[in-house]
């Protein structure tokens, strides 16, 4: 095709975005949280954030000290984001059950739905991340009512909770 044929590309502006996307901040979206209640490394949690707010999902985390600083340094959106404080993690798993939310762990398990196959979240849905070494601790396994693999070739096994986290949340949201 020559370049004179092609259709010209207009790149959106920020006030275009803004348009339509959500007018104001919210308090908590609540259909989506992800709960990454085991961290490992600090710089995962802010980018796991953004990942948040882009999908509309809330973010679940133990009250470590830590953790509050790296959401702060990683929180480039200069504006309020959904943060829920987990004390217990299995206390409130068991909590979020009894709210009716469907539990769905990121882990490589048997029973495990591909990615590719996960249907849009319908109803609250919090997504469940493991320790990046170690997965989701076995007393947790219990409180899952389903789990999600992200299928990998090459030798790795498995990937960090950040990139993990928003490959899923952007496919319960239905954006992929």
């Amino acid at each position: 095709m020559r370049p004179e044929n092609r259709p010209s590309v207009r790149i959106r502006s920020r006030t275009d975005l803004r348009a339509v996307r959500r007018p104001r901040s919210h308090r908590c979206w609540g259909h989506l949280i992800a709960a990454p209640l085991w961290p490992m490394h600090e710089a995962n949690l802010g980018t796991l954030l953004r990942t948040c707010d882009a999908v509309g999902a809330c973010l679940a985390v133990p009250p470590f000290g830590w953790v509050d600083r790296a959401m702060d340094r990683g929180n480039t959106l200069r504006r309020p984001t959904c943060v829920h404080r987990v004390g217990d993690p299995l206390r409130w798993l068991a909590t979020e059950r009894a709210r009716g939310s469907h539990i769905l762990g990121v882990e490589l398990a048997e029973e495990a739905v591909r990615l590719a196959d996960l249907p849009t979240a319908r109803r609250r849905t919090v997504m469940l991340l493991g320790h990046e070494s170690t997965g989701i601790p076995a007393e947790a396994l219990d409180a899952l009512d389903a789990v999600v693999e992200i299928p990998m070739v090459g030798s790795g096994l498995s990937l960090n909770v950040a990139v993990a986290g928003s490959l899923v949340l952007y496919k319960l949201a239905g954006l992929i």
